[in-house]
């Protein structure tokens, strides 16, 4: 079930990442002040756009759980935020990087964008072992949705208040009426955005077709009586 369309889905993944590149290596310009260092936006402002609204995304799946008392929502709900956080940490790197090589520091921590931005992600780093300290698992996942709705309306909160404060160092491409980029940065950012997203996408749903694999394997082998291998982690659902 959770396989259905991934085919399509990791074409479609593809061929806009391929759309993507081109377009940040050939067609939007080289940036004056920064040169070619700042093609990374491409890369770090997606990356952080779309963990934020994962999190937002494994809240209301979250809520769905709380609401249906369906284990399905739940692993969504895991799995959403799982990738999620990994891809927060590449937003994490890529911001490092351009921070060095624009502002000639690795970290700046009177930046409130910055700070915020390493709050959300130390605030999700917490579900894991929050979740893992719980043994029964029906509590363990009514728990985990409860912490993960209430993460997620910190997020959109958490930036709300960030767009209200006075930004130090941190750019805000999006602050003017025209956007802030040029036509040829905004399409290729547009572009770099969505195929972000796809990716996220396609990852979610890679990683719940492995969990529900490995959940029909372990049935097939109870129900053949073949002994069975060490228990999986508690910290993931089990798929259905």
């Amino acid at each position: 079930m959770y396989g259905k369309g991934l085919r399509p889905l990791s074409i479609a993944t593809v061929v806009m990442w391929a759309i993507t590149l081109s377009l940040v290596f050939f067609y939007a310009p080289i940036e004056a002040d920064q040169g070619f260092l700042q093609k990374i936006f491409y890369l770090h402002v997606p990356l952080a756009i779309i963990a934020l609204c994962g999190y937002v995304i494994g809240g209301i799946f979250a809520i769905l759980h709380l609401r249906r008392d369906d284990p399905r929502w739940d692993a969504y709900s895991y799995v959403s935020i799982h990738i999620s956080v990994i891809f927060t940490v590449g937003g994490l790197l890529t911001g490092a990087i351009w921070a060095k090589g624009s502002w000639g520091h690795w970290w700046v921590w009177n930046e409130p964008t910055l700070v915020s931005f390493l709050i959300v992600f130390l605030l999700y780093a917490t579900y894991y072992p929050f979740r893992y300290a719980i043994e029964d698992r029906q509590r363990q996942a009514r728990y985990a949705s409860v912490f993960a709705i209430t993460a997620g309306a910190f997020v959109p909160l958490n930036f709300l208040a960030v767009r209200a404060s006075a930004s130090l160092v941190h750019p805000r491409v999006f602050a003017t009426a025209e956007g802030g980029l040029p036509a040829s940065m905004l399409v290729t950012f547009l572009c770099a955005l969505v195929s972000m997203g796809l990716l996220w996408a396609t990852l979610v749903k890679f990683e719940l077709s492995a969990k529900s694999a490995q959940g029909q394997l372990k049935r097939l082998r109870r129900a053949l009586d073949a002994p069975v291998g060490p228990p999986s982690s508690r910290i993931a659902p089990e798929v259905q």
